[in-house]
């Protein structure tokens, strides 16, 4: 072969596009075999083949062959989901020496026979589309340049309870310069007022006296009580942290941040006529607990008050084994006492908890079920439940009648959210960035989360928790320097003219990652761009280019659908 002709081989687009099975997943439902042969006929397709799994080590190293065998510089694979196995497929073509940013997925699974189970003819036919047009895109790729961050390795941790000071423990003992900063004035948080922990009855002082021993002994870790974050600048690698201390500003340079600011406890003024004397809730009576301070012959326990209705739809999972430790506590101090739980259903996860539930049963607390039509009447010295159970009546007598709240988010979440550039849920916890899959990242790289912040949980997931989050910001923080998403937002020089600096994509971009320089002109901060495309979208003039979603890669597979 001369060499003209093989500089026209390398000029020339080659594409290899592989269709996996995925077991039974994708081949079970279509023709996977036919599918790779016809792919062989589209424009610019070198080559095709199917395989059992293409995520496998025989796939890939199948990939890496074709691409050096037939010259290939485009690859599809049409297979599952990118959001698990986009990065695994871009480091072998990478290996194989092909700029990563030339590989394009199709997803013929989640988007195709997962949804079309029962319709088998059609899956096949929208799988020939989805091919058809990832193909097309794929010819139309560029390759895109790698973009690299130097990593601050320090870490902040927001938040002193124990999902707090189990992450800066773990840092710290990495080796990572790592802050720690409470806005009380001491480390705790809810753990300062609680009596007892279940399912084995630790004294809650002696488990929080060991952790802040560990804490305040460290090495690499500087505490930061009755502080505040003010704001928060930059990116992954290189985040700029103003916390007010006191009244005196102090500047942190970090490399990862960790929320762990815990949740609040709900109020149930006005629930069951709550008034913190004879009706109190579980938190207070912890409090009688510490003070020695429960003479109550007749307790009555009331569960989900103010959770799992219309307002707060969730289950706070903590009350259940809350209230059964307390029944505990209290069948110790006064074998003799009374206790009865009303509950609409029991959380006890687990072989441990579901003993702790059994063990009550056996001391002789009663368990009544009742339902949300009819809700508990509580009178001056009785209570009036209707048992599901028995289909009818009771009438409790009572000295202390006792609810059950649940965990709520803090108020201050969202301030602190719109400082991260981290989103909320619902229920105004913070969201993750997927609830199996990075449960304990955000989707803006370089923060983590841990412990009720996110959800309500008890000590021991607050401290695994913990241990997940300065795990994550680890594998940040362990790096010199960090590569980051190179499929950015982008005003390329020979666009700049159409720029009329409305700032409209300032507003609307969700991370943060616009800004105006000091030339007055718009600048796009590439570490912090997620390549959302919502200000291509916005942009009055599309001045600014999406990379690796242009235009012309879009409408290369809307005319390869509409042209079929």
């Amino acid at each position: 072969m001369s060499e003209e002709e093989k500089k026209d081989i390398e000029d020339e687009v080659r594409v290899g596009v592989f269709v996996c099975h995925c077991g039974s997943n994708i081949g079970g439902l279509i023709d996977c075999k036919t599918l790779a042969e016809e792919a062989k006929s589209l424009p610019n397709v070198a080559y095709a083949e199917d395989n059992l799994y293409t995520c496998s080590e025989n796939g890939l190293a199948s990939i890496k062959a074709a691409i050096e065998e037939y010259n290939l510089n485009r690859v599809v694979v049409a297979s599952c989901t990118p959001r698990t196995h986009e990065p695994l497929f871009r480091d072998c073509v990478s290996e194989a020496g092909l700029n990563k940013y030339l590989f394009n997925f199709v997803n013929i699974r989640d988007q195709c026979t997962w949804v079309h189970q029962k319709q088998p003819e059609e899956a096949y036919k929208k799988a020939q589309d989805l091919i058809r047009m990832g193909t097309a895109k794929a010819v139309k790729l560029e390759a895109l340049d790698i973009i690299m961050v130097n990593v601050n390795p320090s870490a902040l941790i927001i938040g002193g309870g124990v999902a707090g000071m189990s992450a800066a423990l773990n840092l710290s003992r990495q080796g990572f310069q790592t802050y720690l900063i409470e806005k009380e004035d001491k480390l705790g948080g809810r753990l300062n007022s609680l009596h007892k922990l279940f399912p084995h009855q630790l004294d809650a002082s002696d488990f929080l006296d060991k952790i802040k021993n560990n804490v305040q002994n460290a090495q690499n870790l500087q505490i930061l009580t009755s502080s505040i974050v003010k704001n928060i600048d930059g990116f992954v690698g290189n985040f700029e942290v103003e916390v007010e201390q006191n009244g005196k500003n102090i500047e942190l340079s970090v490399g990862a941040i960790i929320v762990a600011v815990g949740s609040s406890l709900f109020a149930p003024t006005d629930l069951y006529g709550y008034d913190g004397k004879k009706r109190i809730t579980q938190f207070e009576l912890e409090h009688k607990f510490i003070n020695n301070d429960v003479k109550a012959n007749n307790y009555v326990m009331i569960q989900c008050v103010g959770s799992r209705i219309e307002d707060r739809p969730y289950c706070s999972s903590v009350c259940c084994m809350t209230a059964l430790k307390n029944a505990f506590v209290i069948k110790e101090k006064n074998p003799g006492a009374n206790i009865t739980i009303l509950f609409r259903d029991l959380y006890t996860p687990g072989t441990d908890y579901e003993k702790y539930y059994r063990d009550a049963r056996e001391q002789g607390v009663l368990f009544i079920k009742y339902g949300l039509d009819k809700l508990p009447t509580v009178e001056e010295d009785h209570i009036k439940v209707f048992n599901e159970y028995m289909g009818e009546e009771l009438i409790l007598p009572y000295d202390l009648l006792v609810l059950a709240t649940p965990l709520v988010a803090n108020n201050d979440n969202k301030e602190l959210a719109q400082m991260l550039k981290v989103p909320l849920e619902a229920n105004k916890f913070f969201l993750e960035a997927h609830v199996k899959l990075r449960p304990n990242d955000f989707a803006t790289d370089g923060i983590y989360i841990g412990g009720s912040a996110k959800w309500p949980v008890d000590i021991t997931e607050a401290i695994t928790q913990g241990y997940a989050a300065a795990a994550r910001a680890s594998r940040v923080l362990s790096h010199d320097s960090l590569e980051v998403e190179g499929a950015t937002s982008s005003l390329p020089e020979y666009n700049k003219s159409l720029c009329t600096g409305c700032e409209i994509c300032i507003k609307v971009c969700p991370f943060n990652a616009i800004i105006k320089n000091e030339e007055d002109e718009i600048e796009i901060i590439e570490a912090l761009c997620k390549g959302c495309g919502v200000c291509g979208a916005t942009c009055t003039n599309q001045a600014i280019v999406i990379k690796h979603f242009t235009d012309d890669q879009i409408f290369s597979e809307i005319e390869a659908f509409g042209g079929h």
